[in-house]
């Protein structure tokens, strides 16, 4: 038996989900580097088994705290009570495995974002509906009866965001290091919406046309700012790295921005839409020259991002549309 089929049977067993001497059908998925992840078939039935790792899977060291694998379970317990169309089911959780059991989607109407992204798919307003659901969840997250508890968690945040993506960075880039201090600190303090701190596309399923977000390990309270502004990231560069769908990609991105500003009730507008202008160059910056890297740009595509990136940190726009403007000019 693997180390993995026996925690998965531990964890199944705890949760009532599985018999001791059940047979089981363990299946390793990838697409992470942050937790250990499997498909098991219990007779008919398949479930989804989820354990985060101390040391991720990535070529720097980068290490969290696996008691986050409590946050990411309580994010999904939320986010289903607010848009519960928008929500995977979700079984039970072992706080001894730091693990917890989920629905498996599946089907011919289910499909990644991200994949849907670097494919040029036809567009199916993706961008709009995961802004709105942003939105939504963290208007839900101020009203008075919210349950903050599950999300004091900073520590985490800091461990997992802000250390590999912008403390990281700015130890290659002296001449941005006051910037990115000062988003560190900002991002640290901040703690009014309950943020995911992962909605990237390859975190986002459709089922149908509603999106399901998943992979909330960085779940905390913090910043507004942060999960558009790490959402609109990934379609940045992919836009950039796809100049076919260029164009396509960044009017997506002010809709995913516009269908979230809706939403915004807990602050200006005005000064969410600011924070996201300086905070996204940064992030961008960070998928070059982070702990974790994207995979799919080139050389020369890497230098462009690294080029239009130092420049908006130093200069940022005053508005989404001028950062988005700003990127498409610079391409």
């Amino acid at each position: 038996m693997s180390d993995l089929e026996g925690r998965c049977r531990r964890l199944l067993g705890e949760l009532g989900l599985a018999s001791p001497h059940e047979r089981l059908s363990v299946e390793p998925l990838s697409g992470g580097v942050a937790s250990d992840i499997a498909l098991v078939r219990i007779a008919d039935r398949k479930v989804c088994v989820k354990f985060a790792l101390a040391k991720l899977k990535t070529a720097a060291d980068w290490f969290a705290p696996i008691h986050r694998n409590a946050a990411e379970y309580a994010w999904l317990h939320r986010a289903a009570q607010i848009a519960p169309e928008n929500a995977i089911e979700v079984y039970g959780r072992s706080e001894s495995s730091h693990g917890f059991a989920m629905e498996f989607l599946q089907g011919d109407d289910i499909y990644l974002w991200k994949a849907a992204l670097l494919s040029e798919a036809p567009d199916r307003g993706e961008a709009a509906r995961v802004g709105a659901l942003l939105g939504r969840i963290h208007a839900a997250s101020v009203e008075p009866d919210f349950d903050r508890t599950p999300f004091d968690n900073r520590s985490d945040f800091h461990a997992l965001r802000l250390e590999p993506y912008l403390i990281h960075t700015a130890r290659s880039h002296g001449d941005l290091r006051i910037h990115f201090d000062r988003l560190v600190d900002d991002l640290h303090i901040a703690d009014r919406v309950l943020v995911h701190g992962d909605a990237s596309p390859k975190n986002i399923l459709l089922r149908g046309q509603a999106p399901i977000l998943l992979d909330a390990e960085c779940a905390t309270m913090g910043d507004a700012s942060f999960d558009p502004a790490f959402c609109l990231n990934h379609i940045v560069l992919k836009a950039i790295h796809l100049p076919d769908a260029r164009t396509r990609y960044l009017q997506n991105a002010q809709g995913l921005w516009q269908a979230y500003a809706r939403w915004i009730v807990w602050e200006s507008k005005d000064e969410v839409e600011a924070r996201i202008c300086r905070l996204l160059p940064a992030l961008m910056l960070a998928r070059i020259d982070g702990k974790s890297p994207v995979e799919y740009l080139d050389g020369l595509e890497r230098k462009r991002v690294r080029d239009i990136a130092c420049s908006l940190i130093k200069a940022p726009m005053p508005s989404v549309a001028q950062t988005l403007a700003e990127i498409a000019a610079s391409c």
